[in-house]
């Protein structure tokens, strides 16, 4: 055996350089964020924070924005980081892979403290901008999204400096991996990317007239949306109270909590949200690709007397789109607003849970159930012909017993009616449907939502593509 353990050795490290070089799954993260021009950013990144496992954090960035143009607070940051530290040793009991604070406090960056285009051109670098190029330039052929809680004009300045020092070809292959989700305008550096670089992926609500924005849909009182979730009360009782550090660094609600969460909500892997296809809803909303119409932002109740004025966009973006929800009150919504709040207990138990995280031992917390499926996550069928939808094999790590719910999520397919599951019941885990008469291919989009009974009780999902045609 001992000639052969040099072998054995050799066979071992080349396979496990092999396992490292495998590229990660997780999606890379970038934060743009000008924390402390509103307590909602410190609220955000507490959150953040907690998802910290789910994504591959490649830069947390202060910068300024048109509620703070000439400050940025990277230390505010730093302090959430410190809080972060002393419970992630909890949170990795709970799950694998939650980054140490020392190694997140080497992302952490600054823009300069000045507003918008202001800092945008020839001397204008910062720390933040070069840290961005750095890490679009990285052999790593995964999108890096940026989730943009301020202005962006450090990512305006990374792709100015990029434009001119980068051959067409790099400049583009760099430009590739960008994909931005800013909740809406925060400094004129937001319109001017997406006019100067038409092919780069951009999620925005454009302009500096929340009223209609989607984000509000995270926690504003809308007529059918849960607001007890999004109480002063429940945030003490299940955020900030009895949860450690990282539960008391989550400030008190000022103007709205955690408009900027839906910026990297859709970044969850929770079997809903599929990023890349913004037009197929989920946790940060759901959004179509158009040009907008223009509408001047100096108008209507957010109207600011100093806010830049408005242009109308030269391309098509990811926008404002509306689902047709049954809230609370059993009625029915549509709205922007509605493909947000339509999950906002799921999303906030989901939050709570993993504040719990960070105190409890496994054993006394809740973990969220594992949806599988019997069936592919896409096939076709004929018209007329009956099919199934099967969670078989679905399951819970804590145990708990699960409640099963099959929908249809209308607004993300093509086929415009509804489909009935009569005579037989949606909450069934084996569900046969009968596929609707159409007389050209359409795609229908089921949602298996999978609830487990633990405290708080957590969901996940499963989406099914069915594409019908024609009978012959």
């Amino acid at each position: 055996m001992k000639h052969h353990l040099p072998l054995l050795l050799l066979f071992l490290a080349l396979n496990y350089q092999a396992i490292q070089a495998q590229p990660s799954t997780k999606r890379r993260v970038i934060v743009l964020t000008d924390i402390e021009a509103d307590p909602d950013d410190a609220q955000s990144m507490v959150r953040f924070l907690t998802y910290a496992n789910e994504w591959d954090v490649e830069g947390l960035i202060a910068t300024t924005s048109i509620h703070q143009k000439s400050r940025v607070a990277p230390e505010s940051i730093r302090n959430i980081l410190s809080a972060y530290g002393k419970v992630q040793p909890n949170l990795l009991k709970h799950a694998p892979g939650f980054p140490t604070a020392q190694q997140l406090l080497t992302k952490v960056k600054q823009g300069l403290p000045v507003y918008g285009m202001a800092g945008v051109g020839a001397g204008h670098d910062s720390e933040g901008s070069n840290w961005i190029i750095r890490v679009l330039k990285q052999a790593d052929p995964r999108p890096v999204w940026f989730s943009v809680w301020g202005g962006p004009n450090v990512l305006a300045q990374a792709l100015w400096t990029i434009q001119q020092t980068e051959t067409p070809a790099n400049a583009s292959r760099l430009y590739q991996k960008i994909r931005i989700y800013t909740i809406s305008d925060q400094d004129d550096s937001g319109p001017w990317i997406r006019k100067m670089f038409p092919a780069i992926f951009y999620v925005v609500t454009p302009g500096y007239n929340y009223a209609d924005a989607t984000w509000l849909g995270m926690s504003f009182p809308f007529p059918g949306s849960n607001g007890t979730v999004t109480s002063a009360d429940w945030l003490a009782t299940y955020i900030q109270q009895g949860h450690g550090p990282l539960g008391a660094a989550y400030p008190d609600v000022a103007y709205g909590m955690e408009g900027d969460s839906p910026a990297f909500l859709g970044l969850i892997p929770n079997g809903l949200n599929n990023p890349e296809r913004p037009d197929y809803g989920g946790w940060g909303g759901r959004y179509t690709l158009y040009k907008p119409d223009f509408r001047d932002s100096n108008t209507g109740p957010f109207r600011r007397d100093n806010w830049p004025a408005d242009e109308p966009e030269t391309r098509p973006i990811w926008t404002n789109t509306a689902d047709s929800v049954t809230g609370l009150d059993k009625k029915r919504y549509g709205s922007p607003q509605a493909t947000i709040w339509r999950w906002r207990q799921a999303v906030q138990h989901d939050f709570a849970a993993r504040m719990a995280w960070c105190t409890k031992a496994y054993s006394a917390g809740n973990h969220p159930p594992v949806p599988r499926l019997a069936t592919p996550d896409s096939f076709t069928v004929k018209s007329g012909e009956t099919f199934h939808l099967n969670a078989s094999g679905t399951t819970d790590p804590d145990g708990d017993s699960m409640s099963y719910l099959w929908f249809q999520y209308p607004e993300a397919g093509t086929y415009p009616g509804q489909v009935s599951t009569r005579p037989y019941a949606p909450n069934l885990y084996d569900l046969p449907i009968t596929a609707p008469s159409v007389d050209s291919p359409q795609t229908i989009h089921f949602i298996l939502q999978v609830t487990d009974k633990g405290t708080p009780a957590l969901t996940r999902y499963k989406r099914v593509i069915v594409t019908v045609v024609p009978g012959t």
